[in-house]
């Protein structure tokens, strides 16, 4: 198991630096730079903008800043964020709990519903009920992010006014007791929450319902029956313990995708997270918070893939000898 664990951990920590990597000439690449967002697109003269360029290390050759910037991040210094003049550990300290409780939400939604509907549809297998299960599912999977998110806001903030449309508390909160700031932040969680959960809760509910339909019909399912065991205990004792290992598997394939639709959701939605956040280094051209950012993100995406293959190694100890 430690053998495993060590060969994974080696591949992705050289997967991280292959991202970040390409990160970091591939912004260099793309036309304008933050010289140009400075200042709040103030106009600066030829003598400034070269003056800044040098403050800022952007002048020397490409190759050279790789390799500065390389040196800086062995020290843990992601460096200074050029849109907010803070170390960009700082700023991205401030975001992460924001994203981590929206991605957590979203988790419990998606593998909740997509556990009850799974199960639902797998023992209705045939009937109106499964295949109404598998359309709407389908249609939710198949529709973009930030249109659900749109759709969401205009229907239970707007015409049905119940949720917030935006932000993660409201203006008064600071004046509110500690419940009522917990309830104020669960009332703007579950709209975002539901719109990335419900995206993404169709591949698991199709998953583990292909997955329970091939373990109900395997031969000890019928020797627990022949037993006289009740249907509720074949079902999620013997049968649902047996199919959760392809549940195990996507969830490292559907990490990526929720981390991309929580992107999404939080500028849909104001949320202040690194979704946000690195929407608008994008858009100012922050190379240091970007970089920053896109770190941040890839060790939570490598982390999780990491997390499922331990998850699955244990499920299925032939796993551990490939």
């Amino acid at each position: 198991m430690l053998g495993f664990l060590l060969r994974r951990l080696a591949a992705s920590l050289l997967l991280l630096l292959l991202v970040l990597t390409f990160t970091f000439f591939f912004l260099r690449l793309l036309p304008g730079g933050p010289i140009q967002f400075f200042e709040g697109q103030k106009v600066l003269t030829p003598d400034q903008q070269r003056n800044l360029e040098r403050i800022y290390g952007l002048d020397r050759p490409l190759p050279e800043q790789y390799l500065r910037w390389i040196e800086s991040v062995a020290r843990w210094d992601w460096g200074t964020s050029l849109s907010q003049q803070r170390p960009v550990s700082t700023v991205l300290r401030e975001a992460l709990p924001a994203t981590a409780a929206l991605a957590l939400a979203a988790l419990a939604v998606e593998y909740g519903v997509g556990l009850l509907l799974g199960i639902a549809s797998a023992l209705r297998r045939g009937s109106a009920f499964d295949h109404a299960i598998r359309v709407v599912t389908l249609l939710l999977y198949s529709q973009p992010a930030f249109w659900l998110g749109l759709m969401a806001i205009l229907l239970f903030s707007y015409v049905w006014p119940v949720l917030p449309a935006g932000h993660m508390r409201s203006v008064d909160a600071d004046l509110m007791s500690p419940a009522g700031r917990l309830l104020d932040l669960a009332r703007h969680l579950l709209l975002p929450a539901l719109v990335t959960g419900l995206s993404t809760a169709g591949g698991s509910t199709r998953f583990l319902r292909a997955s329970l339909i091939e373990v109900m019909s395997q031969d000890y399912i019928r020797t627990a029956r022949a037993k006289g065991l009740s249907e509720r205990r074949v079902v999620w004792v013997h049968g649902l313990r047996n199919a959760v290992a392809p549940v195990i598997q996507v969830f490292a394939i559907s990490l990526p995708l929720l981390l991309s639709g929580v992107l999404i959701v939080e500028v849909v939605f104001s949320w202040p997270g690194l979704g946000r956040l690195t929407f608008l280094a994008i858009s100012t051209r922050d190379y240091p918070l970007i970089l920053g950012s896109t770190a941040l993100s890839a060790t939570l995406v490598i982390l999780g893939n990491l997390l499922a293959d331990m998850l699955h190694a244990l499920v299925d100890p032939r796993v551990r000898d490939a």
